[in-house]
């Protein structure tokens, strides 16, 4: 029972504290979108009628929407394929413009920031990018793009990313986004499984001051694959420009040229493909996750207004690349369906100075800021003295995505980015999932540190034993999404539908879709994700999540980031080796230390790490992912797979030199 009520801001209070939980303040929840927890009560109730509510909420969730055609039935099982919305038609974008224009036209739907502080920026009004993105619709159809074609973009944060993937969408052709930062060969491969004829990229970009050359990269990504067609955004000056292959190449600027503003959008089944975006796989193979039209339109469309609480007068900024599931649902599509002004950023978050995310905010009155707990812990190693200048006043809702982000990092972007004064959601979901599917809605709460949250309204999970048995609170064991799932879940992985039946429904049979992450329950029902399921380690029996493990080092103030992995010992089967980044305020020694202590303290003498390694870096995915398989591999010296998912693949040379 909560009996201590601590109230963390002064006047015009949005968050107040309950024990170890904090809630919206009456204001804040008043105001919210979604205020009352009896939203939660249909969906979740256990037994034979939870499924028909989630139905029902879903059906009424899309009544929202311009549909073309109306559906004819909510939901379809035949384990372990199912459909949302069945004999449905609509088109994303045109509940982006069509549905928004007449109220918001002249409303600023993006504004983009380029990595250079004196470049100026460029801003969209809903209509001025309504009419870019005609106009390029209308020049793919005129190189041969029809429904159903798959195109591939390869480009940088800059606008003509969102552009390329509504107009794909407006005449429905499958668009497939490839991170920008990926080699030739990741490009390649994923050219070559969807067999696309046409390529979108640009001549290049900025990266902390450097220019890269993309156009170099596409040109070698496109060899042996169907590519016909590329065509390239003009990017660097003149000086810098690529090869240009006449037969081959168009720039994006004759695409659209002389190009009519209206295009009407293709009317697309409910279950027909929307996008293909690449993840990476457990054996280092990108998996094709299959997204749809009709329920992903649905799941981005309401789980950004009540997760992020969106109003008419936000400015929202998502630092994630497009090139990422985050970027595609929180970025581009739900903002836009929800009528938001977007912040897009070219560059990197700490460039040219390490507070340049907080003086966008600044700069641009973003209201709700959204970023990965690694961008998160780089703000904890620069320290709050870089924020001396900057006020982040503008702010009334901050996020976190991609990895768990662990208490002491969540303590301090509350506090120092925050200012105590603005619900922190953590959230939890996959590229598969195609939006957030676990966190704590702003308006109802609570929140509790390293907790995601709880189950979005109208999705029904739960935490099971390696025998199917539900878990008691606060027993963690394998979290799993139960029928009838959530309508934006992926449908399949592309071409290769033996590796969808294996990694996702084998589990525990075809009819519990099978997340593959580790979790707990709290006796508020808050879930905790302790790490993946496939990151356990058994050290003499005994069951070590690396999750867990990770969480207790990372509550060190000096210990900066970490990553644990289990490696083969004769005597106690497996051992923890950890790899850490560390302030500069303790040396490498006195990290390693520090390491074992918290493991010992938090944990027990079983969780010491058998070794310590320093390290300036950890592999990881754009997303902020950390990237344990390739730590393995390299202590295995086994091939490391695809790394093209990699932001940092320097780090790989520097760990390749470390463990030799």
């Amino acid at each position: 029972m909560i009996s201590q009520v601590n109230i963390t801001t002064m006047a015009n209070k949005q968050v107040i504290k309950k024990g170890s939980l904090y809630y919206p303040s009456d204001e804040f929840q008043a105001n919210a979108n979604v205020k009352d927890p009896g939203i939660y009560a249909g969906p979740d109730l256990i037994g034979a009628g939870a499924q028909k509510n989630a139905e029902a909420f879903w059906a009424k969730r899309a009544e929202g929407l311009y549909w073309m055609k109306p559906w004819k039935e909510v939901f379809e099982h035949e384990p372990p394929y199912f459909k949302w919305f069945v004999g449905g038609e609509l088109n994303i974008t045109e509940n982006i413009f069509e549905k928004n224009l007449p109220m918001r036209g002249d409303k600023t739907a993006l504004i983009w920031e380029a990595e250079d502080p004196k470049e100026e920026n460029r801003t969209y009004t809903y209509r001025q990018l309504f009419d870019e993105v005609n106009k390029l619709a209308n020049g793919l159809k005129k190189l041969g793009v029809k429904k159903g074609d798959k195109v591939v973009i390869y480009l940088p944060m800059i606008p003509e990313v969102m552009i390329s993937m509504l107009a794909c969408a407006r005449i429905g052709a499958v668009h497939a986004v490839v991170f920008s930062a990926f080699s030739p060969t990741a490009l390649q491969v994923r050219l070559q499984d969807t067999e696309a004829k046409v390529l979108i990229t640009a001549d290049g970009y900025y990266r902390r001051g450097q220019l890269i050359d993309l156009k170099k990269n596409a040109d070698e990504g496109v060899v042996k694959t169907r590519v016909e067609k590329v065509i390239v955004v003009k990017r660097l000056p003149d000086s810098t420009q690529s090869a240009f292959n006449v037969k081959r190449d168009f720039w994006y600027s004759d695409v659209v040229k002389e190009m009519p503003g209206e295009c009407p959008p293709e009317p697309m089944g409910s279950e027909e493909l929307l996008f293909i975006l690449y993840t990476s796989g457990s054996t280092g193979k990108p998996k094709g996750c299959m997204h749809v039209c009709g329920g992903y339109t649905v799941q981005a469309k309401v789980t950004g207004s009540w997760i992020f609480d969106w109003k008419d007068s936000d400015v929202f900024w998502s630092t994630a690349d497009v090139g990422w599931v985050t970027g595609h649902t929180y970025t581009v599509y739900s903002p836009l369906l929800n009528g938001v002004t977007v912040v897009m950023f070219e560059g990197a978050i700490d460039y040219p100075e390490p507070d340049r995310w907080a003086k966008i905010i600044d700069k641009h009155k973003v209201t709700v800021f959204y970023t990965a707990p690694t961008a998160i812990r780089m703000f904890v190693k620069y320290g709050k003295s870089i924020l001396k200048e900057d006020k982040l006043t503008s702010l009334r809702l901050i996020a976190s995505v991609g990895e768990p982000i662990d208490e002491s990092a969540w303590e301090w972007y509350f506090k120092e980015v925050g200012h105590e004064n603005c619900p922190l959601l953590d959230t939890w979901w996959q590229t598969e999932t195609g939006g957030v599917l676990i966190t704590s809605l702003p308006g109802i709460g609570p929140f509790r540190p390293s907790y995601a949250g709880m189950p979005f309204p109208g999705v029904r999970f739960d935490i099971l034993d390696d025998n199917g048995k539900s878990l008691p609170v606060n027993q963690p064991g394998n979290l799993v999404l139960l029928p009838p799932f959530a309508p934006g879940l992926f449908r399949g992985i592309y071409k290769n539908e033996e590796k969808y039946l294996e990694t996702y429904w084998k589990e525990y049979g075809t009819k519990i879709y099978f997340t593959s992450d580790a979790a707990l329950r709290d006796e508020n029902g808050l879930i905790r994700i302790v790490g993946r399921v496939d990151d356990v380690i058994k050290v003499a029996g005994h069951r070590l999540s690396t999750g867990e493990l990770e969480a207790a080092i990372n509550a060190h103030p000096e210990l900066i980031e970490c990553a644990v992995i289990g490696v083969p010992d004769q005597i106690k089967g497996e051992v923890p080796v950890g790899f850490i980044t560390s302030s500069d305020k303790i040396t490498d020694e006195q990290a390693i230390t520090a390491a074992n202590a918290q493991l010992k303290a938090i944990i027990g003498p079983i969780a010491t790490l058998s070794k310590v390694y320093v390290v300036k870096d950890l592999p990881k995915t754009r997303s902020g992912k950390i990237m344990r398989r390739i730590l393995k591999n390299l202590w295995n010296k086994e091939e490391l797979g695809d790394l093209s998912t990699l932001a940092n693949p320097e780090s790989v040379d520097a760990l390749k030199k470390l463990l030799s």
